[in-house]
């Protein structure tokens, strides 16, 4: 799995910085998991299912997810 972590500057700069994220996966056709915990820090992370692991597709949503720009914090 890929996970990458973010502090954002508040609750609903977490949840806009997600919106972000799931319109990007969305478009792609391929969603990571989302988590949000302590009100303000959020993680996603990128796997495969079907392949039980990292594909090609899960490097370049992560790409793609770095490019966005954060959550501020």
């Amino acid at each position: 799995r890929i996970a990458r972590s973010w502090t954002a500057a508040d609750f609903v700069a977490g949840l806009d910085f997600f919106r972000r994220v799931g319109d990007l996966a969305e478009a792609e056709g391929h969603h990571p998991d989302l988590h949000l915990t302590e009100y303000k820090r959020l993680t996603v992370e990128i796997w495969t299912h079907a392949a039980s692991g990292l594909t090609e597709n899960d490097f370049i949503l992560a790409a793609k997810i770095d490019a966005l720009p954060g959550p501020g914090g």
